[in-house]
């Protein structure tokens, strides 16, 4: 049975929580996105509830089934059906594996035995390397079963899948920016004082990372007023210990307020994927990690330091030029320089032992520029969710 244009597409979606909240991230936004905008009936099974709630919390992470934004939701673990697995699987046109999750060997034997198509679908990780574009919908056939499955990339050429972006994403931070008591709104939410318009907003969400204690002191000691908003979790951690605190200390909790020379510190509660926006969108830097929050800064519109995933052998350098060489390509030289400069060093690479904020915060008019334009050129590509849909509605009509 072909599906019709107009029929409902039912879309099962796998995701495996390794560590930290990018991959849940990413699943949670783009069934939502499925669901709300492409009128899709969504299922995400996701392994760790716990993380999920973090970035929605409406969820109950104690309930193994619920239904949240239009998302049927349920624990993998607990991957047992009231119907036998065939007879549920039968309604399902459109299977996502997410970064290589691996579907349950019960779940593929009964996708083959499927009397209707299956567009089986495995989303991979975000790159700017070049290689995406080639192996962009590149099919690859089951060993056992007559299943075939299509890799679909994200990335930022037209040759990608593109990223993953809400059709009313911009309208809402227009808005945002734009009214005055929004914003001050958000601040009072946050029990925050807004800064003064000479200070410099930074908000900082990365992974550990020993560059902290040069880049605190490099804030502390500078000449300009500036305002660290701090997400709670592990960085915050590593800022208690510059401040003498002991490793697992509570000192720095959500809620904590330091001031220190020029440099003023609020450590804000791990927030929702709405408010994490809105922490991206009154900050004038941006520091981020990941895949998630990455891509939200880039369309934020605004300067942002990249905290890429780290891997053995420092492979992971070689995804950060590429990151580099796309966003810094009509850049001159020297902000261009600074840019390669600061990203490498705050990312661990031993060719750039020397973290310099100034060398970095002087360029902050012309990174401001580009990153308004780079979200335009990202625009231009089309979001991941549409071009998602786009090619399932190809496959099966």
């Amino acid at each position: 049975m072909l599906i019709s244009m107009r029929s409902t597409i039912v879309c099962h979606i796998f995701c495996t929580v390794i560590d930290n909240f990018g991959d849940a991230g990413v699943c949670w936004r783009l069934a939502r996105q499925l669901a709300s905008e492409y009128s899709w009936k969504v299922h995400l099974f996701i392994n760790k509830l716990t993380v999920l709630k973090h970035l929605a919390p409406g969820l109950d992470s104690k309930c193994e089934q619920q239904v949240l934004a239009g998302v049927a939701i349920e624990h993998w673990h607990n991957l047992r059906f009231t119907k036998p697995i065939s007879t549920v699987l039968s309604v399902a046109n459109v299977v996502i594996e997410a970064f290589a999750c691996h579907l349950p060997p019960l779940y593929l034997a009964a996708m083959e035995k499927c009397p209707s198509r299956v567009v089986w679908i495995n989303l991979e990780y975000l790159s700017f390397e070049h290689w995406v574009a080639d192996f962009h919908l590149r099919t690859s056939p089951h060993p056992r079963y007559a299943l075939t499955k299509t890799f679909f990339f994200p990335g930022f050429d037209t040759h990608t899948g593109g990223v993953l972006c809400e059709q009313d994403l911009d309208v809402h931070r227009c808005n945002f920016i734009k009214s005055l008591a929004a914003r001050e709104c958000w601040w009072s939410t946050l029990g925050i004082p807004k800064p003064d318009p000479s200070a410099i907003s930074v908000s900082l969400f990365s992974y550990e990372n020993p560059a902290i204690d040069a880049l605190l002191e490099q804030w502390r000691d500078g000449t300009d007023q500036l305002v660290l908003l701090v997400p709670e979790g592990k960085i915050s951690r590593s800022i208690a210990r510059f401040f003498g605190h002991p490793i697992g200390s509570r000192a720095f909790a959500a809620g904590t307020n330091v001031s220190t020379c020029s440099l003023s510190i609020h450590i804000l509660p791990f927030t929702d994927q709405l408010g994490y926006d809105k922490l991206l969108w009154s900050s004038d830097i941006n520091f981020v990690r990941g895949e998630d929050s990455f891509v939200r800064a880039q369309w934020a519109r605004k300067p942002f330091i990249w905290h890429i995933y780290p891997q053995a052998n420092n492979a992971h350098l070689q995804k950060l030029d590429a990151a580099l060489t796309r966003i810094g390509l009509t850049l001159e030289s020297r902000p261009r320089d600074a840019l390669i400069r600061f990203w490498h060093a705050w990312n661990g690479n031993p060719m750039y032992k020397i973290l310099d904020w100034q060398d970095f915060i002087q360029h902050r008019e012309v990174f401001r520029s580009r990153a308004y334009a780079w979200a335009d050129e990202l625009a231009a590509i089309g979001n991941l969710a549409k071009n998602l849909s786009i090619f399932v509605q190809n496959t099966l009509k």
